[in-house]
């Protein structure tokens, strides 16, 4: 299961534009809204200052576009 941060960290989210293949599947899971799909039909980060860390658009992405990298602070 995915660990949600309690305490605002500084999360890096990487978006590979030449993996994403635009199936939606990471902006239909972020609970927070940051990732949508953009006017080429793949993903890109709108809000990222509104990530939790949780993971889940890195965990289901089928291409492997997208990666996370949670800071601590």
């Amino acid at each position: 299961m995915a660990k949600v941060l309690a305490a605002p960290q500084a999360v890096n989210i990487e978006v590979r534009q030449s993996w994403c293949k635009g199936c939606g599947i990471c902006v239909a899971l972020c609970p927070k809204g940051v990732l949508v799909l953009d006017d080429s039909g793949k993903v890109a980060v709108a809000n990222p200052g509104q990530c939790i860390g949780c993971g889940r658009c890195e965990i289901h992405c089928p291409d492997f576009a997208i990666g996370i990298e949670v800071k601590e602070q």
